[in-house]
């Protein structure tokens, strides 16, 4: 998993093809963070996690006493006990900001990824569309700036890669023409060190 530079006792628990899972490890990547990665089936979970979250889901990482069971929760933890690279800004406002970019990501983008992989047909063909659409809206933003409404790579584009790598396997095709800047993002998040390393055998085959 990535450059191990920092000594750490942590175990995570993550589902190889989770998008949630997979911006933790991005993080865990992004920092060095030595962590042992437990790759759990989802419906064969071991009986360990149960006794240590209890809502025995994924994914989950231990700290020594600490059990943390909430994505974002991972991220600014260890954003905060790993500080270098930072991942959120500094000031007060731009964290907030991107925090509430976070919050949009869950509300607007990982509902819809919910309905296409576990809707019915017609609901999925809908939310496909609208995933699209919102996509293709947000174009422009890369016209500016290199990440997501940043000059640095931040915790939102920990959250944003993990969709935009599953674009594929979800049925959706971006047009060239009207988001190149979006496709030129996605080429800088992917060829990151990070991003490579972060990635699970499953996530690999998604784009084989």
């Amino acid at each position: 998993m990535g450059v191990v530079a920092k000594r750490s006792s942590m175990t995570f628990y993550s589902d190889a093809s989770d998008h949630y899972s997979h911006r933790v490890r991005i993080v865990l990547a992004e920092k060095g963070v030595a962590v042992e990665i437990h790759d759990v089936d989802p419906d064969n979970k071991p009986e360990d996690l149960a006794s240590l979250n209890p809502y025995n889901s994924l994914p989950t990482l231990v700290d020594r006493d600490l059990v943390l069971y909430d994505a974002n929760v991972m991220m600014e933890y260890l954003d905060e006990r790993f500080p270098h690279p930072p991942l959120l800004p500094v000031y007060p406002v731009a964290r907030a900001q991107s925090r509430l970019w976070v919050n949009r990501i869950e509300k607007d983008w990982a509902d819809l990824i919910k309905t296409i992989q576990w809707g019915s047909d017609k609901d999925a063909e809908a939310a496909r569309k609208e995933l699209t659409e919102s996509l293709m809206s947000i174009t422009p933003i890369f016209t500016e700036m290199p990440y997501f409404m940043s000059e640095d790579f931040s915790l939102v584009d920990c959250c944003v890669a993990p969709i935009l790598w599953r674009l594929p396997a979800l049925g959706i095709e971006l047009p060239e023409k009207q988001c190149k800047p979006l496709l030129s993002y996605m080429e800088r998040l992917f060829e990151r060190e990070s991003f490579q390393a972060s990635l699970s055998e499953a996530e690999r085959e998604m784009r084989d």
